[in-house]
């Protein structure tokens, strides 16, 4: 597995059990919408919007996907999104080559809620609390939610952990989603000829019972 990607897919899968792992739970909170999620299907390619980055992916009421463009943001609007979720770096945001507008403004001018999690980079690190602000902006809106990076890699990883730590999923289940999304096959599965598998540190591998915590170590 290269080593950006196994860096990325630690960081989620740390940021997707860390609070569990800690038993932390929020005493008297109210059960937050669900994402209205259909298991039995993948996420499905949106059609029809121009000026997305690579492609849009909706998983129940979740659009997933690249850069918007001010048009797209428009045609977005008008599916009933009510918040963006913009996971690009300030750095990238306010370089004009790169993203000719004001991303935020244009968001606020078109009635919706701006919501940057800035991931990428030592300053903006995969940690648990991204998930954490994941899961505070689906809880607020229950309505449709763009969540976007440059071209949906930093999107599908943040979704995949969201899916394991708030939806219950399975590691291989929310992969799977990921993977339909914009998360590539590892370029060893190629060169080598063979799938790999990827699970947690702390899961024993197929066929070896997990090791007891007073074996001998």
């Amino acid at each position: 597995m290269n080593r950006t990607r196994r860096r990325a897919l630690a960081a989620v899968l740390v940021a997707a059990l860390a609070p569990a792992l800690a038993g932390e739970e929020s005493p008297g909170a109210r059960p937050a919408p669900g994402p209205g999620i259909d298991r039995g299907r993948l996420p499905e390619r949106v059609e029809g919007i121009e000026g997305v980055e690579q492609n849009l992916f909706r998983d129940g009421r979740v659009y997933i996907g690249g850069q918007p463009s001010q048009a797209a943001l428009a045609a977005l609007r008008e599916l009933g999104v009510t918040a963006v979720v913009n996971l690009r770096t300030p750095p990238e945001m306010d370089d004009r080559q790169r993203v000719p507008y004001d991303e935020a403004a244009a968001v606020a001018e078109l009635g919706m809620e701006y919501i940057a999690i800035p991931l990428g980079g030592p300053e903006h690190p995969y940690t648990p609390q991204a998930v954490d602000r994941l899961a505070k902006a689906l809880a607020d809106h229950s309505g449709p939610v763009l969540v976007h990076c440059t071209v949906g890699w930093r999107a599908s990883y943040l979704w995949v952990a969201y899916l394991i730590r708030e939806q219950g999923f399975a590691l291989p289940d929310a992969l799977a989603r990921g993977e339909a999304i914009a998360i590539t096959p590892d370029p060893l599965e190629g060169l080598l000829g063979r799938m790999l598998t990827v699970r947690f540190a702390d899961e024993a591998p197929p066929g070896v019972a997990p090791q007891s915590s007073d074996s001998p170590r």
